[in-house]
């Protein structure tokens, strides 16, 4: 691989990205400044994360913003289900989100434990 695209992950937290757009756009007017900002710029570092991981020189660097990307997944979960239980969208409405959420955590697990193992045997 050459670059972060060429990551699965980098795709799955894309459409990710594109679908936590899609639901904060339907989030009320007054709320641009507090969850549709902060669920954003969550997803957006997720991305920021999984590429400056992959630019990291050293397997423990990279497992470390891996982790914190998919840390991030899980804030990221948190506040579609904020939503939710706040009424501006149902339940069934964050299910996409909730299986890109999950696929992404999968493989950034994935990835810490391959870097981990890496560092293991360096």
């Amino acid at each position: 691989m050459k670059k972060f695209t060429d990551l699965e992950v980098w795709n799955v937290c894309i459409a990710l990205l594109k679908e936590t757009y899609a639901l904060t756009k339907r989030l009320p007017k007054e709320e641009l400044f507090g969850l549709t900002a902060q669920m954003r710029r969550c997803t957006v570092s997720i991305l920021g994360n999984i590429a400056e991981g992959f630019g990291r020189y050293t397997f423990p660097d990279k497992a470390n913003r891996y982790t914190i990307a998919r840390g991030e997944c899980n804030e990221l979960e948190a506040y579609f289900y904020a939503i939710v239980a706040l009424d501006f969208v149902k339940e069934q409405d964050i299910q996409p989100a909730l299986a890109l959420v999950s696929r992404g955590e999968k493989m950034l697990s994935g990835l810490i434990s391959a870097c981990r193992k890496q560092a293991g045997n360096m």
